[in-house]
């Protein structure tokens, strides 16, 4: 969600040393108690590289999604319509895709996955949508979107409030897409997340819905699957004059009830949501150095808005790579931040 709709409904790296904007001492990668947010995620460093800079005549930033490609590059998807390739190791843009909806018009892309045969999934919060795209960007299938959760008045959602998140299930057999904030007639906080399932020629079917609820004033901007099947989910909000919340949780949904056919949450016996368990709230981490252009509870702290699992480290931690969207805002930033999470 870019920044002007966060204000108007909020009042309330593996990148190299020398592209990093701020690195702790050596050893910190294996230290958890030196870069600490909370006993179960540590921050290794962060990286400005890309901040206000631009590759082939297209602007880098406004990212909203981040995933890993079968070369082991960084996909990094932008809200206005642009798939970006960087290099795993530098953060460096080595190619961009400019993706299109039925008739050619942009995007408001928020969610990505990339497939096992390589193709592209990709949410748009505008109606809200779910495509899939060639590498270079070739439309090649359309997912089916409940009507309760389409923008209204065709649906009960709020225009950019919609698909965010979007992770594929450990098997890839069940796709999952986390709306941002509540549905009319939901009780504000809870959201819905829905899931497909793949059926034959990759295509997917309408599956389950469950319900999650946020912490309050705070919206979903990214879902990602663990390898167990759990989920880690970003929670976020803004406020004006303090700046950025944004908190880390674990997630269950195997004891969650389908919600597809409860017509409004509001928090009626016998429906169970999602359990979530509180990892770190972002402004826990330690600075690093960072500096921040308009004011936040910690000047590491952004608009953090994408999120990638790449990896394990030594010790069975997963490695979380995060970005936040700078909104092409001067007074905000586009930054790479690189957690270990043990979950």
């Amino acid at each position: 969600m870019r920044l002007r709709t966060v204000l108007a409904t909020l009042t309330a790296g593996l990148a190299a040393a020398t592209c990093l904007t701020a690195a702790g001492p050596a050893g910190a990668a294996n230290s958890t108690g030196g870069h600490a947010c909370s006993p179960t995620v540590a921050i290794d460093r962060f990286s400005d590289a890309l901040d206000k800079t631009t590759y082939d005549g297209t602007f880098v930033g406004n990212f909203s999604a981040l995933a890993v490609d079968r070369d082991g590059s960084i996909a990094a998807l932008e809200d206005r319509s642009s798939l970006f390739e960087l290099d795993a190791r530098t953060l460096r843009p080595r190619r961009a895709v400019h993706l299109a909806d039925e008739k050619g018009a942009d995007l408001d892309s928020e969610g990505l996955v990339i497939d096992r045969d390589g193709t592209r999934l990709v949410t748009s919060e505008t109606e809200p949508s779910v495509r899939r795209y060639s590498a270079d960007g070739t439309i090649l299938d359309r997912l089916p979107v409940p009507s309760s959760l389409l923008v209204a008045p065709a649906g009960r959602a709020t225009a950019n409030q919609t698909f965010e998140g979007l992770t594929l299930l450990p098997g890839g057999h069940t796709l999952l897409a986390s709306m941002e904030y509540a549905i009319s007639g939901d009780s504000a906080g809870i959201v819905r997340f829905q899931t497909w399932q793949r059926t034959r020629g990759d295509h997917f079917r309408l599956s389950a819905q469950y319900a999650y609820r946020t912490d309050a004033g705070l919206g979903v901007p990214e879902v990602q699957a663990t390898p167990d099947g759990r989920l880690l989910v970003l929670e976020r909000g803004f406020t004006s004059g303090v700046g950025n919340t944004v908190r880390l949780y674990l997630a269950d949904l195997r004891h969650a009830t389908d919600t597809s056919g409860i017509g409004n949450l509001t928090g009626q016996p016998g429906v169970r949501l999602i359990e979530k368990t509180l990892l770190t709230d972002v402004a826990d981490c330690p600075s690093l150095g960072a500096t921040a252009r308009q004011t936040q509870p910690n000047p590491l702290l952004d608009n953090i808005e994408g999120m990638a699992i790449t990896g394990r480290d030594h010790t069975g931690s997963l490695r979380v790579l995060l970005v936040s969207d700078d909104n092409q805002n001067a007074a905000q930033t586009t930054r790479f931040y690189y957690l270990r999470v043990r979950a």
